[in-house]
């Protein structure tokens, strides 16, 4: 937190984790989420004439993804230059623009999706016809206009005051903290609350379906069932304490700003920090709603482990067979090793 020591007698926080760690976090989600998101997304657009209405909204999500995740690159140049942003005010607005409407969009799509699925399951006849390509593609228009409208409020707290700091806030500065805490409150309701309840009702729901259903295909009740379990997942991990350490610690900036230090202040600072690594993971880990939905993308990419293991297999072979043994050792070691692979 910026002008700590000014504002109260809070002891400083450790910024190890904001200028080491988190950096470090956005390296390794960088690659693997560029990878997974165009790889997915390239193999949802060579089946275009067959796409389905879920398809469509796993496709924005992917989209939502991918424009966080070009924003990395200079957030890792931020973290690794101790929190000096040299890109500009502008650019640091479209940061952390970038950032509110990839965060909400993913909720917003995942909602969707999980709705989409809660109508084919629960309703299959009512909503026959009803959840089509184009259908769908209006619905995703119009998640990306309420979010976006959502999120353009907050580019209008300071984030880049030349005449103080030259740090790019992912909220605002000491003298806006009260306004923009008020903001977050209703954006977290909103954007993340209501979904959350809407997510969990369709799940509760169709688990009810399919504990009671004696029709439904053993391998489908699967599918469901895993899908349901990664978007409770990726809600408790990713955004679940993103939210809470995010205005907890707003609300520790507000009680500091009025003299008075909270007695959790240091845990809401270190959960704030440590959240924004985790909800940077969506972007990662959102790939594998493309795979449980996409039967072809599954198969895809269990041929790819497959082929890296058959892979490593045979370079593990060759190192083995260049390093001189006895013939009956190396007779004896040989089916041994493969068998190990072949497990």
């Amino acid at each position: 937190m910026e002008d700590y020591i000014n504002n109260s007698n809070c002891t400083r926080p450790d910024k190890l984790f904001e200028h080491t760690v988190l950096p470090i976090l956005y390296v390794m989600v960088f690659p693997v989420g560029v990878v997974l998101n165009v790889w997915g997304m390239k193999s949802l657009l060579q089946k275009w004439k067959k796409l389905q209405g879920i398809d469509i909204l796993v496709i924005n999500l992917g989209l939502a993804d991918m424009l966080y995740l070009l924003t990395l690159p200079f957030l890792i140049t931020y973290h690794f230059k101790g929190s000096v942003w040299i890109f500009g005010e502008a650019f640091c607005k479209i940061t952390r623009f970038c950032f509110k409407v990839n965060l909400y969009c993913s909720i917003g799509f995942l909602t969707c999706i999980s709705v989409y699925r809660y109508l084919a399951i629960v309703y299959p006849l009512k909503t026959m016809g009803k959840l089509t390509v184009t259908n769908c593609a209006v619905i995703s228009a119009i998640v990306w206009i309420l979010v976006s409208a959502q999120s353009v409020p907050d580019m209008f707290f300071p984030k880049h005051p030349e005449n103080k700091t030259n740090k790019c806030y992912d909220t605002t500065d000491w003298d806006k903290v009260e306004n923009y805490f008020s903001y977050s409150l209703s954006v977290t309701f909103i954007g993340f609350c209501i979904p959350s309840g809407i997510i969990l009702g369709c799940y509760g729901h169709v688990t009810l379906v399919l504990c009671r259903s004696n029709t439904m295909k053993k391998d489908v009740k699967q599918r469901i069932i895993k899908l349901l379990v990664l978007l409770i997942l990726l809600f408790s991990v990713c955004f679940t304490p993103y939210h809470i350490f995010k205005n907890l610690s707003l609300y520790s900036r507000v009680m500091i700003n009025q003299r008075t230090c909270p007695s959790w202040d240091l845990i809401s600072f270190i959960g704030r920090q440590a959240s924004r690594g985790l909800v940077s993971l969506n972007s990662a880990l959102n790939p594998l709603v493309y795979f449980n939905i996409n039967e072809d993308m599954g198969e895809q990419f269990r041929q790819l482990l497959r082929g890296g293991r058959q892979m490593f297999s045979r370079l593990f072979q060759s190192n083995s067979c260049s390093v001189p043994v006895p013939q009956t050792e190396q007779e004896i070691a040989s089916p041994i090793t493969e068998d190990i692979f072949l497990i």
